[in-house]
């Protein structure tokens, strides 16, 4: 077990329990079973996310920790909750007992039992029985170490220091030089470089600035080539500009107890002291460091979503999944070391594959002025990288799995009134530069060395040439699908901006999926599959085994899943499919335990492909079943506890969207539309900003979603509702209320119109 709520110091955080929402977080859910989830301490959006790295081999630690291991330092960077392979682990340190002779020989210290931790804080302790404690600031944290009494404590700052991969992908990370300096007044300033993890990324620097609040009895820079022993190096400078020579630096003290407070910047040494001496001054407190960020959490995110409810299985899953959804991306602002902007700069997106379902769009619920934020940031990367990411770290644009999902982000933005300070002829400009321009294949990825992985859509020759992608580029059917999604965002934004043209253009291209469908081909009974193709016709797959990966024609999920992907052409789908009857039989059968003809169902709730279709039932009025179906997964595969993500939490994707399980709603990006389904909790209140709030409330139900879930009747806004859907304009633009009456059976409550498919 972890323990989720701890002493800092000598007394807790004093928040009463009615103001502190973050004593429902679990900053441990999700970090084992393959979660990913960062557990260490961070701010909102914050850049630096401090936290152990545990080191065992043939196993990735993606956030930096494991259940097990040795440490090998505790590092500044962090991504939460990828998969792919680890990014950062950089800036880091190490507390080490007695004398160090080779400082630099990839040190490990052994643990001695469990972390802990709450926001703002966690809590490690060596099997050299050195107590590490750590809290964040937006751009610098602060390290306490309590060493054994009588004991030499050291912390060694190795510049070298990454997160590694095992997995033979060739996307290890790699120290590729650097250089640290220790001054008169013992703080040190140092930067390093490094190159590649999952978005292959050429070489990036980082700055960093270190202070100790105790005098050090000594202080050692140090290099070591290759597996040479290390060497110490006088004068307190020590530098190297090639992978093969390591630097660090080795402090000693005899003060049982020291504080390290650290900045870190992409710009320069200059602006990581300013970053540290501004947000953790000298001679603060490590209490106070986690009580500012227990007050941040709570202000600015937590207390977005209140309830009446009090159970705590629930409320722990709320806010701890509020938590988590808030760590990536990264407000970089002030700190873009390529392009001198006044826009602002958020990056760590990783990846909008992930996110665009549903994540970016309770951001915007949730989070409107950083929202607007990062629409602009994504628009100014165009404007100086030549397109818009759909992942990037390390301020580089990679890797991208699929279409150029920032097209879909955008179109919702805009279609959901997201203005301010947006520059929307921009933006579109943008977004015709996905749909148009096929961006060069350099550097080449050896997993899909056919086209670019590192923006736009590589794919496009065959898109623009045939309407559909040939087996010439891998991953053809799964980008085809998302092609013909990013294309109706581009004809959403254009009928707005008054682009009739292109308009026209985009939104048959938006159709162009359905050149891909084998009407002939048959699965479990059902006939019609997005299949591969090429000039000859179609080329057949098996439905039930056809997920694949980088070089394959589906990407992370089969023909199952992708056939329904195109909700914006919706009703074609349910025509092709053999109608309304015909579909829902499909749904059911995805959900069928055994279906796949092994244990399980074919629909995987571990991947994002998946996330829509529990709700697709609402298209043919079936929206009990929507019900039944979302609910089951949410409570089966979401618990509390260190496995209690179903995968990969995806920079927050699986979080958001069980909080849209828990209000009752489910949104299509790139419309304003948002199916209905049935909210958990009796009541629930949003604050929107700008003095809106939604209120929903259940009457009926048992208060938390177990039982007594199906809608009997609603009120929106007062007034009877009949339709299983609703707008953005609705409820979210001035803000609202959700009415639901709900009990134990289906009744047909929903006699007005079906959700629109403008495609179709």
């Amino acid at each position: 077990m972890r323990q989720a709520r701890i002493l800092t110091g000598a007394a807790l955080v004093a928040v009463s329990a009615a103001e502190d929402l973050t004593q429902h977080v679990d900053v441990f859910m999700g970090t084992e079973g393959g979660g990913n989830d960062f557990p260490g301490a961070v701010r909102p959006f914050g850049m630096v996310k401090l936290g152990p790295d545990l080191l065992v081999s043939g196993t990735d630690s993606y956030s930096g920790y494991l259940p097990n291991g040795n440490f090998s330092g505790f590092s500044m960077m962090h991504e939460q909750g990828t998969g792919g392979a680890p990014k950062y682990g950089t800036v880091s340190q190490l507390p080490l007992i007695g004398d160090i002779s080779d400082p630099l020989s990839n040190i490990t210290v052994s643990r001695s039992g469990s972390d802990s931790g709450s926001v703002g804080y966690y809590k490690a302790q060596t099997g050299d029985g050195v107590k590490v404690e750590l809290s964040a600031s937006a751009k610098a944290g602060i390290y306490r170490y309590t060493f054994p009494s009588g004991s030499k404590g050291n912390v060694l700052v190795d510049v070298s220091h990454v997160l590694p991969s095992f997995r033979g992908q060739g996307l290890g990370q790699n120290y590729e030089g650097g250089n640290i300096t220790i001054f008169s007044d013992g703080h040190y300033e140092g930067a390093g470089v490094y190159d590649n993890g999952w978005n292959e990324a050429p070489d990036w620097t980082i700055y960093f600035c270190g202070y100790f609040d105790s005098a050090a009895t000594n202080n050692t820079t140090y290099t070591a080539t290759g597996a040479g022993k290390s060497v110490s190096i006088p004068g307190g400078v020590a530098s190297s500009t090639s992978n093969s020579t390591r630097v660090g630096g080795l402090f000693s003290f005899s003060d049982s107890e020291v504080t390290s407070r650290v900045g870190i910047s992409w710009i320069s040494n200059k602006q990581a002291c300013n970053n540290v001496n501004s947000e953790i001054p000298s001679g603060t407190e490590l209490e106070s460091v986690v009580e500012d960020a227990v007050s941040e959490w709570n202000e600015v995110v937590l207390s977005k979503v209140t309830t009446s409810n009090t159970n705590t299985t629930s409320l722990s899953l709320l806010y701890t999944s509020l938590y988590f959804m808030h760590l990536i991306p990264t407000n970089q602002t002030g700190e873009n070391p390529y392009w001198s902007s006044s826009e602002p700069y958020y990056q760590d997106i990783f990846t909008f594959w992930d996110l665009f379902r549903c994540s970016t769009s309770l951001m915007q619920v949730l989070q409107p002025t950083s929202y607007e934020e990062q629409i602009r940031s994504l628009i100014d990367i165009w404007r100086n990288v030549g397109y818009m990411p759909d992942a990037r770290s390390s301020n580089y644009n990679g890797r991208t799995q699929g279409g150029s999902n920032a097209d879909n982000i955008l179109a919702d933005a805009y279609v959901k009134g997201v203005r301010g300070s947006v520059d929307w002829n921009d933006g579109y400009k943008a977004m015709v530069k996905d749909a148009e321009v096929t961006p060069v294949n350099y550097p080449v990825d050896w997993m899909a060395p056919d086209s670019s992985t590192h923006e736009g859509r590589s794919a496009l020759p065959d898109w623009l040439k045939y309407g559909y992608i040939t087996p010439t580029y891998s991953r053809a059917v799964s980008r085809a699908v998302e092609y013909a999604y990013n294309d109706f965002g581009l004809y959403q934004v254009a009928s707005g901006l008054g682009e009739t043209d292109d308009a026209t253009k985009y939104l048959n291209r938006s159709r162009n999926w359905r050149n891909h469908w084998n009407p002939d081909l048959t699965s479990l009974g059902f006939s019609g599959f997005v299949v591969p193709r090429d000039t000859s016709g179609f080329i057949d797959t098996d439905p039930l085994t056809d997920t694949g990966y980088w070089g394959d024609p589906y990407y992370e999920a089969s023909s199952w899943a992708y056939s329904f992907a195109d909700v914006h052409d919706m009703k074609h789908i349910i025509e092709l499919m053999g109608g309304n009857e015909t579909f829902v039989s499909r749904l059911d059968t995805m959900f069928t335990d055994g279906a796949s003809g092994s244990s399980g169902t074919i629909f995987d709730s571990t991947n994002e492909p998946m996330f829509n279709l529990p709700y697709l039932y609402n298209y043919v009025g079936r929206q009990d079943l929507a019900v039944s179906r979302s609910r089951k997964v949410a409570k089966e595969d979401y618990t509390t506890g260190v496995s209690g993500l179903p995968g990969n939490s995806d920079a927050g994707a699986m979080q958001t969207w069980l909080l849209w399980n828990m209000i009752g709603l489910y949104p299509i990006t790139g419309q304003t539309t948002f199916l209905i389904h049935s909210p958990w909790f009796e009541s629930m209140t949003i604050d929107l900003g700008n003095d809106k709030s939604l209120k929903i409330t259940s009457a009926g139900g048992d208060g938390n979603g177990d039982t007594d879930m199906y809608v009997q009747s609603l009120k929106v806004n007062g007034k009877a509702w009949k339709k299983n859907w609703l707008t953005w304009d609705d409820i979210f633009a001035q803000g609202g209320t959700l009415e639901f009456e709900l009990g134990p059976t289906a009744v047909n409550w929903t006699t007005g119109e079906l959700p629109p498919s403008p495609a179709s």
